[in-house]
């Protein structure tokens, strides 16, 4: 090989990262939609408030709710199959949480005993029970097929946290030593099954009553920090409802005042650093109160829909300002794809699709 003079090999490696650079900044950002209209067609199903789903396709979603409720639709809602799960052949749980990881389902009530069903196979069997007079669960998601955590308001001086490292055959509750300490009144709210948010091994949990705050484990929990927000605070009804995050850094929160819904002050914030701090955005406009936001997947984190009980609202500028594009009632929402989501509310299952 020919030896080339130092400077002149720097010249051509200085050239070819100058075309690297341009080329890179010539790729298409993605351009978020500046004008959408909806279709959301309803289904009715009786005697149940359903809070929480799993969305697996634009045919396939599963839900649970009160009086013991659980269903699901393989054929995009033309059908639908519901059963009770019942606990001891007499009690009619209240579920408000659902969870899926493989093609095991989850389901976690509210309120004394706290329960997880895990239902495989069209069988249910019951893998956690604790019971405290105080114990009142509100939401729980999957990190991968293994890895699983709960979490619900406090028996003791922390949050009650559950988790399971073997695919939800077990679960356990870590121990109050080991997380950060609770303001007395500081709680959480099962509205949506939204208080947990997953990207990888890192979850974020958050709160409201006295204090809204964010609670942040980047390994699975084993350890966590503990983060003050701008939302709404200082009483039982106020505080963060729902919590997302499209990536590590980028996450929403929204929530407010349920005594006061038409309220639009302080109830929602966004993060650009992980959750370490949070900004108020469209302060003292829509949405009022919300009880769930989501990103818009493959959006690039620029598009965001929140649902409640005052309608649905849309972001098309990572949550800084907001349209209300329907008055539909519900209280979760869960998306496929970029343009098709499920909605759960008070007897009801909505199929949104853009």
């Amino acid at each position: 090989m020919q030896w080339q003079p130092k400077t002149k090999i720097m010249n051509r490696m200085f050239v070819l990262l100058i075309m690297i650079f341009f080329l890179s900044s010539c790729k298409e950002t993605y351009q978020p939609r500046l004008d959408i209209e909806l279709s959301i067609q309803e289904f009715k199903i009786d005697s149940t408030s359903i809070r929480a789903i799993v969305a697996v396709d634009e045919n396939t979603m599963y839900f649970t709710g009160a009086n013991a409720k659980f269903g699901f639709t393989t054929d995009a809602g033309k059908s639908w199959n519901i059963q009770d799960v019942v606990y001891q052949d007499s009690i009619k749980p209240e579920y408000r949480s659902i969870a899926k990881n493989g093609e095991n389902l989850f389901i976690l009530n509210v309120a004394n005993p706290a329960l997880i069903y895990k239902i495989s196979d069209s069988k249910t069997k019951v893998v956690y029970t604790e019971n405290h007079p105080k114990v009142f669960y509100d939401s729980m998601a999957f990190f991968d097929e293994q890895n699983g955590i709960g979490m619900g308001d406090p028996t003791d001086d922390c949050l009650s946290i559950i988790i399971t490292t073997d695919g939800g055959n077990t679960w356990s509750k870590i121990d109050c030593s080991i997380l950060p300490k609770l303001v007395e009144g500081e709680a959480a709210f099962a509205a949506s099954n939204t208080n947990i948010a997953i990207v990888n091994s890192t979850v974020w949990i958050v709160t409201g009553g006295t204090n809204a705050r964010v609670f942040k484990s980047s390994d699975k929990g084993e350890t966590w920090q503990v983060f003050d927000t701008p939302i709404i605070q200082g009483n039982g009804p106020q505080g963060i409802y729902s919590v997302d995050f499209y990536d590590e850094h980028n996450g929403i929160v929204i929530g407010g005042d349920y005594s006061n819904p038409d309220g639009n002050n302080q109830n929602k914030a966004i993060t650009k650093d992980g959750g370490e701090t949070w900004t108020s955005v469209s302060d003292g406009q829509d949405p009022n109160y919300r009880s769930c936001v989501q990103y818009v997947p493959n959006t690039n984190g620029q598009e965001i829909f929140a649902v409640g009980k005052m309608g649905i609202s849309f972001s098309n500028d990572a949550g800084v300002t907001w349209g209300k594009v329907s008055s539909d009632d519900y209280y979760t929402i869960q998306f496929v794809d970029e343009n098709t989501a499920w909605l759960g509310g008070h007897e009801k299952v909505g199929l949104m699709k853009f």
